[in-house]
């Protein structure tokens, strides 16, 4: 028989898993991530969230919106209790309120890919720095902390603020996974974006160059985008 042709394979990589997150704290200057606790965010996130002038804030989530506090905290105990997603609290150190949340999620420990999902920024988180640091803390723990070596954003291909969001943040886009999913009785064709640890070093250094205390004027405003620093604009 006659010797097989040589075929292409992958390049060799460290095969040793990924670490899985586990529900600590993450601790940023601005805002801190907490494992969601319904009793001690739930009032919080109800009042940010809910209510007929906040209902766009659920368009492209798979559940929401919610009318009475009773029906949302059901949904939060749905969010804290499994551990893939796992699901962070977004608190403003300043006000110690929680403005927001985001999940680790997919979380695949032996291929060291993990996701992070289900983002809700408030109204009163959105447009903040502290919605950035936000991401750049769960992208540095897991690049840093856990080990993952690809770290994904997944959106609804008409969200196009969020797909702006995730190009602004140093996540590549990859393309349009058409008719992935059923949500809330309609189709969703789903856009991939994904950052690797490969290219983490310069994402780290234009977060923690945007985020800078020094980046910003007396009014708040900032002097370079994090799209500039990411080599966007």
């Amino acid at each position: 028989m006659a010797d097989s042709p040589h075929l292409p394979t992958g390049p060799a990589t460290d095969a040793r898993p990924a670490k899985r997150p586990e529900r600590a704290v993450l601790h940023g200057r601005l805002v801190d991530l907490v494992p969601l606790d319904p009793w001690s965010h739930g009032e919080s996130l109800f009042q940010l969230t809910c209510g007929e002038d906040k209902e766009y804030l659920w368009t492209y989530l798979s559940k929401g919106p919610f009318t009475g506090y009773e029906e949302f905290d059901a949904y939060l105990r749905q969010l804290a209790a499994p551990d893939d997603p796992m699901c962070f609290a977004i608190v403003e150190r300043r006000s110690v309120r929680a403005v927001g949340w985001a999940s680790y999620m997919r979380i695949e420990p032996a291929h060291r890919v993990i996701e992070v999902g289900n983002v809700m920024f408030s109204p009163a988180l959105r447009r903040t720095a502290g919605a950035t640091e936000a991401i750049y803390l769960m992208a540095r723990n897991a690049f840093e902390q856990l080990g993952y070596r690809r770290f994904e954003w997944k959106c609804n291909s008409l969200n196009e603020a969020s797909r702006r969001a995730a190009l602004r943040f140093g996540f590549a886009f990859e393309g349009i996974f058409r008719q992935h999913m059923i949500v809330k009785g309609r189709s969703r064709d789903t856009a991939w974006f994904s950052m690797l640890d490969t290219e983490w070093p310069k994402r780290k250094e234009a977060f923690e160059t945007w985020l800078r205390p020094s980046n910003f004027d007396e009014e708040g405003r900032q002097k370079s985008s994090l799209s500039a620093l990411n080599g966007l604009a």
